[in-house]
């Protein structure tokens, strides 16, 4: 399976990544940690998660994605196959991205995984408030401490992003080689245009979160019933319950059809093939899902497929 660099880090990453925040979740820690084993078994190596995952639980603080992840590591022996990326900033307990909260969540969540260095730490959202070279210099110690090996960025706007390329360039400090933007056949907007040209320019990898739209790509929610007790019920009816919504799923349909594959399958592979994109995010809550999303890296769209998709989400 041929792995895509991230950035300039000199890290690379097979076509799909494993987002992390159903561990703990809504899969328990045995089948997470089967799960994850089925994803490196399988030829994969980039897990995500962030410290913050899974505070909206009632019952959860938050970081239980990472301790999940960090007793696999312990247990499995496998840190040297896998890629770890975590995230700072959107967690209340330790907000923002000032120095002296970066120094203090890396800590956490270093030991929440139970490893010595984090593969790719990010910025989880922006923070307006703290100086871009006081969060870019406490980054690069981390990375000249050798407790993180790159950095990047999640929910930035170009301009800040750009900002922020800006400040590493002539300050000489560690830059932010990734950004996660929310990507799918649907939602566009957030890279089509300034994001893909700034990293495009820039050599930045794009690493989209919501790939299968809160599971509405999957082509399992066709009428109202299908709704009924499902926990993203109200996100889907909100952003895709709706005329580009529907004619977004007809055409999944028609290129499932075509090519012999699941409409979460096609949905990815139009992702992976998209040139601006280095490998979607997307999660699963059993192997049997799994198996289903990591068929998508194996699966190459017809062109005149891929730009049928294409056309049907603009």
């Amino acid at each position: 399976m041929r792995h895509r660099p991230l950035g300039r880090s000199g890290l690379s990453t097979a076509p799909l990544v494993f987002g992390g925040n159903v561990f703990g979740w809504t899969a328990d820690e045995a089948t997470s940690h089967r799960l994850l084993d089925a994803f490196v078994d399988g030829g994969f190596n980039a897990v995500d998660t962030a410290d913050v995952y899974s505070a909206w639980v009632p019952g959860h603080e938050g970081g239980e994605s990472e301790g999940v992840i960090g007793r696999w590591l312990k247990a499995s022996g496998k840190r040297d196959k896998v890629l770890i990326l975590t995230k700072v900033a959107m967690w209340p307990k330790q907000l923002g991205l000032s120095a002296a909260n970066i120094e203090a969540a890396v800590e956490g969540s270093l030991k929440r995984l139970q490893t010595d260095y984090i593969d790719l730490y990010q910025s989880h959202q922006d923070d307006a408030d703290t100086p871009i070279d006081e969060t870019l210099e406490a980054f690069d110690r981390l990375v000249k401490a050798g407790k993180v090996r790159a950095i990047g960025a999640s929910n930035f706007s170009p301009e800040r992003l750009k900002a922020n390329l800006d400040t590493s360039r002539a300050k000489g400090l560690a830059r932010y080689e990734t950004i996660q933007p929310k990507f799918n056949l649907f939602d566009r907007d957030q890279v089509e245009g300034a994001l893909a040209d700034l990293t495009k320019a820039e050599e930045l990898g794009i690493i989209p979160f919501y790939g299968l739209a809160a599971g509405f790509l999957t082509g399992k929610y066709r009428t109202e019933a299908d709704f009924e007790g499902k926990a993203r019920a109200s996100t889907i009816r909100r952003e895709y319950w709706n005329d580009k919504g529907r004619a977004v799923l007809a055409a999944l349909d028609e290129a499932a059809a075509t090519v012999g594959a699941s409409q979460a399958q096609v949905a990815l592979a139009w992702i992976m093939a998209h040139p601006a994109i280095t490998a979607p995010l997307a999660s699963a809550t059993s192997v049997a899902q799994l198996e289903d999303l990591m068929g998508a890296a194996r699966l190459e769209l017809p062109g005149d497929v891929w730009k049928r998709l294409d056309e049907a989400g603009r």
